[in-house]
Order: structure tokens, then sequence, then C-alpha cells
């Protein structure tokens, strides 16, 4: 059976990182509320400094990087980090690799089909045209593809392997768009539209796209997104070791982000074998860039919370992110925003400047105390 051998370094029973859990909900908190509260803060003050930080959080239309496009990048690489955890614990208790492949695939196809459920349902439901037109890539379905592969690629193979197969992904895509000719367009055009991801996913993707002629969660993309993916598996595998201190495993971290930072600048710079910075394509050079500063906020984290042990107020993250698939989709059957202008017209009306940023903290809490609710319950919904 062509598993990886018990690694004696490794932890029987690793200690649960609890810096993860508050990264996973720290990422969260922007997408559910985070970003809201900062835009209708910067309706009430001229301070410069929240429209330097609303300007990061925005997607550049094309190449280039802003904090913004961190985001997504940096939950799939904790769930990467999350994945070899996940299957040793399986081992631990028992589970045959046949019983781990089930759970990872059911969680990949589950994953792709909530985000067909996230984009929304077409109008015409029950006809085929409504589905014909409907958009089938999504965030989730990334997720979901990009985690499946890789966690069956960690379930193989060791650190040597690993990081074969990240560099193979890596160059081999690059290469394919940089040598492989598009029709129209050729070979190694990187303008929007005329790339071979583009074309592939015009080619094969059933619906619509994004874009119309592209769409940034496209197939094509899942291909280095599981690099994504397996250097979490990476930085996971590091963190299991037992023979090495909190601290010694923070500066790997450190080291390892500011050398994918620069491997990603570079290979963003003009030259024969430029691949811009593109979430869009979710290029090789954006892989390595955000690897590095998940890496290194992981590091930071970790240091903090299960170095230093320093946790007041991680409960505020770690709530929502332990129900995080769970609040990404709720919006789509609970309006939230209805809810809280409901319950805070009255006090709102009171004070009419501040009704905007009193109905987005609302909106904010409500989803915070359903997630409270279900943690102090022992409920998560887990994929």
């Amino acid at each position: 059976m062509p598993t990886e051998p018990a690694n004696p370094l490794l932890a029987s029973r690793p200690e649960r990182l609890v810096s993860l859990d508050v990264l996973r909900g720290f990422d969260m908190f922007w997408i559910i509320g985070g970003k809201q509260i900062l835009v209708a803060i910067s309706v009430l003050t001229s301070a410069q400094w929240i429209d330097w930080t609303l300007d990061r959080m925005k997607h550049p239309e094309w190449h280039g990087f802003e904090p913004w496009d961190l985001i997504f990048p940096l939950f799939l690489f904790i769930a990467g980090v999350a994945t070899p955890l996940s299957i040793h614990r399986r081992r631990s208790r028992g589970d045959s690799d046949r019983k781990i492949y089930g759970h990872i695939l059911f969680r990949g196809v589950l994953l792709v089909a909530l985000g067909v459920v996230h984009n929304g349902l077409p109008n015409d439901w029950t006809t085929a045209a409504g589905w014909q037109n409907h958009r089938y890539p999504s965030v989730l379905g990334r997720i979901g593809l990009a985690y499946m592969f890789a966690a069956l690629i960690v379930m193989h193979t060791d650190l040597r392997g690993r990081l074969l197969w990240i560099v193979g992904l890596l160059v081999g895509y690059w290469a394919a768009l940089r040598f492989i000719p598009v029709p129209e367009f050729g070979a190694g055009d990187f303008t929007a539209g005329h790339t071979l991801t583009d074309y592939l996913d015009r080619l094969f993707v059933p619906g619509s796209l994004y874009q119309g002629n592209r769409d940034p969660e496209g197939l094509g993309g899942t291909i280095p997104a599981i690099a994504t993916a397996l250097l979490g598996g990476i930085t996971g595998q590091m963190l299991m070791r037992s023979d090495r201190s909190g601290i010694e495993k923070t500066l790997r971290m450190l080291l390892g982000g500011l050398i994918c930072l620069g491997l990603g600048w570079a290979w963003d710079q003009e030259s024969v074998f430029q691949f811009p910075i593109n979430k869009n394509l979710w290029s090789s050079s954006f892989v390595l860039y955000c690897a590095g500063w998940s890496l290194v906020l992981l590091a930071v984290f970790y240091l903090v919370i299960d170095v230093w042990k320093w946790r007041w107020g991680s409960t505020f993250f770690i709530v929502i992110g332990a129900n995080s698939i769970f609040i990404y989709m709720a919006p789509q059957f609970i309006d939230f925003y209805y809810t809280a202008n409901q319950i805070l017209a009255g006090p709102s009306s009171l004070v009419p400047r501040f009704s905007e940023l009193i109905l987005v903290l609302g909106v904010f809490a409500l989803k915070w105390s359903l997630l409270y609710l279900m943690y102090k319950k022992k409920i998560f919904l887990k994929i």
C-alpha cells in the first residue's frame, strides 16, 4: 500500500493549533463583515488611513497584487495546513486509507456543489436553458478541487515528493501558458481573455463565465491552486514534528515566507521567464507570493498564540472560523440585512448620520451571535 511511512518524529497526538483556528477566523472576518464596517466608517470620517486601507481591499483588474487578493489563497493555504494533521489523526484512530479517500472525495465534490448553490440557482431552474446559462465556477469549487487533489498527493508522498509536485505544477502551468499557442492570440499572450487558461475555460466549462470570456475561478487556474494547498500541507507537516521547538518552527515559517515572497516577486519581473502576479490566472508567481504572506501571517499567529500562549480575544475569531463554510453560505438562505434593519430601524433613525454604520454592525452582530450559539452548542458543520 503506497502510504507514507510512519515518522517517529511526528507527534503521536499533535496539539491542536489554536493559531490556525484564529487565523481562519481572522480571514473570514473580512469576508463576513470587516470590510463593510470599514466602508461605513469611511463615510463618517475623512481619515486618510481608512481611504488607503479601502484602496487595498480591492482586486486589481488584471495583473498586480493587493492585500485583498490574499483572502482566498490564505483560506486554501490554511486548509492545506490542516490536511496532514487531519490525515494523521484519522490514521491514528484506525481509519483505513479507503475510508480516508472516501472522506476526501466526498468533501471535494460537496464543496463544488455548494459553490454552484452559492452562485445562486437559475430563476428557471426546472429547464435545461436555465442551467445552461448558470455560472458553475466558484470560490468553494476551487477550494474543493484543489484541496481534494492536494490531500490525495499528501496521502502518498513525503516532503521531497510534495516539493516535486509543487515545482511541477508551477513550472508546468507557466510553460503551458508561455508556449502553447491559443487560437487567434498565439502563445505567451498574458492579456485578459487571451491566455490558454481563459481559452480552455471557454472550451470546457459549461454555463456562463464571470467575465464573459474568462472566469477567475475557472478550471484552468485550479491546477496551480493545488500547489497553494500543498505548500500549506508542507507547513502542516512541519508543525507536527515533535523534535523542533515552537521558536524554531516560527523561524522556519518566516524564512520560508521570505523565500516564497522573493521567488514570487522575481517571477513577476520582466524577463523571458516572466509570469505576472495575477489572481485571475492564479499564476505561479501569485501562488508563491501569497504563500509567502500566508507563511508570515501564520508564523506571527503561531508565535503569539501557540508559543507565547497569548490568547486574549482569540475566541472572537475562533467562533467565526469554527463554522466558516456555514457562515459563507448562510446569506443565501438568511436575510441578515432585513433582520438587522427590522431590529435597528428605530434606534438608528435617532442618529441618522450613523444609521449605515449601526446597520452594518447589527448585521455582523447577528452573524457572530449565530456562530457563537453554534459554537457553545458544539454544532460544527464540518465537511
